[in-house]
């Protein structure tokens, strides 16, 4: 994923909150990680592991009753993926929990494809798109259609499609996804109404 530059942590001096000292302990853990430092993967899972899994439940939730990855499953999961990553060039918090939604997207659609969802056929799609969310309302099969028009999408406009992603796979409020992604919510509101208009069409043709 693209990250713009991240937004500058108050200056020292000033008083720190704890989300602060949170993104500092996560940004000094990662650089230790660049330098080859293996024991710092280690010391990084605490401190990422409940934001991981309340954006699981959160995910898994709006995905209906069917589909039945549990949090757990799908936080390990990523997490192992992320520890076998080759490229571990995680530059701060917003980069690695940017990446770490990729890793979440990959584990939800690959639990799909292996549950064999029916295919598609006539049957319309139950997927909505309101001014906050997309929910899936039926089983597997509206993921594997989100990914692929999130597929098309990204060939169209990669930083929608990261936007998408980040809200529907991360479950990323407003402020989050501008944090990540390095821009102002009123960029992110605007961007996710065009994201909605040009999902809407890949899915209907996909339909």
């Amino acid at each position: 994923m693209s990250v713009s530059r991240p937004r500058l942590l108050p200056a020292t001096g000033c008083a720190l909150t704890e989300d602060d000292r949170s993104r500092r302990v996560i940004t000094d853990l990662l650089a230790e990680l660049r330098r080859g430092d293996r024991s710092a993967m280690d010391r990084l899972l605490p401190l990422v592991y409940d934001e991981l899994r309340r954006r699981a439940h959160d995910r898994l939730g709006r995905h209906g009753r069917p589909f039945t990855l549990s949090t757990t499953g799908l936080v390990h999961e990523a997490y192992v993926r992320l520890v076998e990553s080759p490229n571990r060039d995680w530059e701060d918090r917003n980069h690695f929990f940017g990446v770490a939604v990729k890793a979440m997207r990959s584990v939800v659609v690959d639990y799909a494809r292996r549950r064999g969802a029916r295919k598609r056929g006539g049957n319309a799609l139950h997927i909505e798109l309101d001014e906050g969310h997309l929910r899936v309302e039926r089983d597997a099969s509206e993921i594997l259609a989100i990914h692929e028009a999130l597929g098309r999408l990204a060939a169209l406009d990669a930083r929608l499609s990261d936007l998408v992603e980040l809200r529907f796979f991360g479950g990323l409020s407003v402020d989050e996804t501008a944090d990540v992604l390095g821009v102002s919510d009123r960029t992110v509101k605007r961007d996710w109404a065009k994201a909605r208009v040009l999902l809407y069409r890949f899915l209907h043709e996909a339909g």
